[in-house]
């Protein structure tokens, strides 16, 4: 089959004619028909998230079964499918108590195995990790979901339980912010955006933010949202941005952290006296479990959230090395997600 590889960090992506992967007796070959071009497989590439050489990018990806092992029962040659991009083991403790984007044996097409910038790529634990698409549902939409996506969808339901009418504090307006500004919109929330970049705060008002705002002025916040907000989120990932996401709380509010904080900023302090004081929570958000999927997919499927609004340009597998290169002169993931079909 055809799949972009990559020997060395940094290296060359070629694509290149690459042995079909095999079916595990537990789990599922995809046919690919599309697949996310995302920040994470450059940071791999990049050397920021060491896999094992040579690597097939790709974690973002939707498409029909090939072929599944003999231990599978759910799902049969041809079933249209997506998966998250953390492939629970479906065994441990966290997996039984539906959160496998915890688990401690989880693999990841793209990191672990290899992925889906590819014609074929391998899914294991099948039955736990597949997510059958709705036939509303293109391929190209589902796979727009796999990452930022439904990342941002776990933090803002699952992990902060933002409802409607409540205010929602988005600082980075990238990828992760412009979809956690969409689904806060579905969900009938109020958003204060916080970008220095013009164009992405343009983007974020496009999508439907409330405010916005050039700089994390946190008394500006706290002055728009009459107290400050329910629910925050560091989409960018930076000591100065999640302290101030911190400090845009009200009382009792809820912060997530998605960006990844990388380098110096993994050890950044926080406003530890407000989170006291105000019992203020502060979570993790880290990919989808597949258990969680449907409801996303249903609010896709009936119109209410439109992923493909956040797709900048679809492009061939051919032109995927270069989109995915074209990365090193980006300060920061952007929202227009590229995504590679195969023909």
């Amino acid at each position: 089959m055809r799949a972009v590889s990559y020997s060395s960090v940094g290296g060359p992506l070629e694509l290149l004619d690459v042995p079909e992967p095999d079916c595990p007796p537990d789990g599922a070959v995809v046919r690919v028909e599309a697949t996310g071009i995302c920040r994470s497989d450059w940071h791999a590439w990049r050397g920021h998230d060491p896999v094992p050489l040579p690597m097939v990018p790709g974690h973002e990806f939707a498409g029909t079964l090939a072929a599944v092992g003999p231990e599978v029962v759910g799902f049969a040659v041809g079933d249209r499918v997506t998966v998250p991009f953390v492939n629970g083991c479906g065994r441990c403790a966290w997996c039984l108590a539906g959160d496998a984007q915890v688990c401690p044996d989880q693999t990841q097409p793209g990191f672990t195995h290899p992925g889906s910038y590819a014609e074929l790529v391998q899914v294991r634990a099948a039955d736990f990790n597949l997510v059958r698409l709705p036939d509303a549902v293109d391929a190209v939409t589902a796979a727009s979901l796999g990452c930022r996506f439904a990342t941002s969808y776990h933090a803002l339901t699952r992990q902060s339980s933002l409802s409607a009418g409540q205010w929602l504090a988005v600082y980075g307006c990238g990828g992760v912010g412009a979809s956690a500004i969409l689904i806060a919109k579905a969900l009938g929330a109020r958003v204060v955006a916080v970008d220095p970049s013009p164009a992405a705060r343009e983007r974020a008002t496009s999508l439907g933010a409330d405010h916005v705002l050039a700089s994390a002025d946190v008394d500006a916040v706290l002055d728009l949202t009459g107290g400050g907000a329910h629910v925050s989120i560091d989409a960018l990932g930076s000591g100065e941005t999640a302290s101030a996401a911190v400090r845009s709380l009200r009382r009792r509010g809820r912060h997530v952290q998605v960006g990844l904080m990388l380098g110096a900023h993994e050890l950044a302090p926080l406003p530890w006296g407000p989170v006291i004081s105000r019992e203020l929570e502060v979570v993790g958000s880290h990919g989808m479990a597949a258990a969680d999927y449907p409801e996303l997919l249903a609010l896709v499927a009936d119109g209410r959230l439109d992923p493909r609004r956040l797709i900048g340009r679809v492009v061939s597998l051919d032109d995927a090395p270069a989109e995915l290169a074209a990365m090193d002169s980006l300060v920061a993931p952007t929202a227009g997600l590229v995504v590679a079909t195969v023909p």
